[in-house]
């Protein structure tokens, strides 16, 4: 049975966060994985037209996520993870950066399993101010974040790789 809020991200933004939230039609213990296991998350992290290739994953507090997410037209951008909370399966709060400037924002990640086997997932990335929010959203921040989602979702429909 396919959820149809699963369909649809739905995108807010306040002063300086931006917070996307989406339910899947998979266990909460699955999203988790295909968001933190390099193998799967390389197979749906990104916006439509990206892919990315992981070279470090390391899933704990003080861990890093390091990896390069290649546009369609072949513009690599490199990506820096900090994971400051690792609650599994519940909660993922990190820094995303990118080499040159590690501190780029903040994110926090909630996985509230359903009562009907599904998961609703909640996104917050908050920024340093009112202005780098309305510099990533002009960049497309909220859109590249629904299409990864919308990816993600994908890949749970998929099955395990």
């Amino acid at each position: 049975m396919t959820n149809d809020t699963s369909n649809e991200a739905k995108v807010e933004s306040t002063e300086n966060s931006l917070t996307i939230r989406r339910t899947f039609d998979a266990p909460r213990d699955r999203v988790w994985e295909a968001w933190t296991d390099p193998n799967q998350v390389d197979q749906w992290w990104g916006p439509e037209g990206f892919t990315t290739r992981t070279d470090e994953m390391d899933v704990r507090p003080g861990g890093v996520w390091a990896f390069e997410m290649a546009s369609s037209d072949g513009e690599v951008y490199s990506n820096r993870i900090c994971y400051d909370e690792v609650e599994r399966p519940e909660r993922l709060a990190y820094t995303h950066g990118s080499p040159d400037d590690p501190e780029m924002f903040r994110v926090t990640v909630t996985f509230d399993e359903q009562d009907d086997d599904t998961t609703e997932l909640t996104m917050e990335s908050r920024y340093p101010s009112v202005e780098e929010l309305d510099d990533a959203l002009e960049f497309g921040a909220d859109e590249g974040a629904e299409q990864t989602l919308g990816r993600l979702a994908e890949h749970l429909q998929g099955g395990t790789d």
